[in-house]
């Protein structure tokens, strides 16, 4: 498909799909789109209340349901209220460059957020899922690592922007290694990944001690950012074109800042199936999920 816009987007009736931090941003424009092209949507929303204003713009079947992504028990009790099969669950919600805080279970608030709730949360629902994972990752995942000796940022120097490449880049390892597993399965589900460019969403607003100056760079960047509407296109271009698995979506434009949608490439970091492996296998460890699926379950 050589563009993509939302006049592409197919009927989706009949369909359930799981949309994580549905209640702003792309992730509020991706649940609006698919529910108003038929789909049932589960708006995973940590504030119940900003879920259901969300839902109050959106035409169609929308379920706001409570879903807190550094909090693995709100996490499993998201996963076990699901009763019915999942055909797409886009793990959109994060966090951006926030002060050093930690998550419900002690993990470093970004990294616990953004890749393990998600990883937590693709385990659990995955015996559901009948079609798609998307998994959205960022340009900042080209400037990450994976530091195995600290993870959690308990003895370095707490970096905002350096732990949040970590866990863009985890979250792109993590989409390499789920759609291998799924292929050693046997399932029919895909795992892809896309990210919005530069877009102008709530992950721009500035907090911390250095804030009015990240003010300033943030109304630099909301001038020549494109919009969350243009931003939520990879995701659903992700979600619905036909891709191969573990595909890479974002916009096409200069830089992969802005435009249409296309398959883009990922930074060498990106693609070592052995730290993808080794992340899997911390990650069970540390979150106490696991993939269960067989070929049994696939057939």
């Amino acid at each position: 498909m050589a563009t993509f816009s939302f006049a592409d987007m197919p009927d989706m009736t009949g369909r359930t799909v799981v949309v994580t931090g549905a209640n702003s941003g792309i992730g509020r424009v991706a649940a609006r789109v698919m529910a108003g092209r038929g789909a049932r949507v589960l708006l995973g929303v940590r504030d119940v209340a900003k879920g259901h204003e969300a839902a109050a713009s959106m035409t169609g079947e929308t379920d706001v349901r409570r879903l807190d992504l550094a909090d693995l028990a709100s996490v499993r009790a998201f996963a076990d209220a699901v009763d019915e099969p999942v055909d797409l669950l886009v793990n959109n919600a994060g966090l951006m460059i926030p002060p050093l805080g930690r998550t419900a279970d002690g993990f470093e608030l970004q990294f616990g957020t953004n890749h393990l709730g998600h990883f937590a949360l693709t385990n659990l629902l995955l015996p559901r899922v009948t079609g798609r994972v998307v998994t959205v990752s960022s340009v900042g995942h080209r400037a990450g690592s994976i530091e195995f000796d600290d993870l959690n940022w308990e003895r370095r120097r707490y970096r905002a922007m350096s732990a949040y490449a970590q866990s863009k880049l985890a979250n792109l390892l993590f989409t390499s290694e789920l759609q291998r597993r799924l292929t050693e399965a046997g399932s029919p589900v895909l795992a892809t990944a896309a990210h919005p460019g530069m877009a102008s969403t709530n992950l721009l607003r500035p907090t911390g001690p250095w804030a009015r100056l990240r003010a300033v760079q943030n109304g630099v960047v909301h001038l020549v950012a494109q919009s969350e509407e243009d931003g939520a296109l990879p995701t659903l271009y992700a979600a619905v074109a036909d891709v191969p698995g573990d595909s890479y979506a974002g916009p096409g434009g200069l830089g992969e800042t802005r435009g249409a949608p296309r398959l883009v490439g990922r930074s060498r970091a990106a693609r070592d199936t052995a730290v993808a492996r080794r992340l899997w296998t911390v990650s069970e460890q540390l979150t106490g999920v696991t993939f269960s699926l067989t070929r049994a379950d696939a057939a």
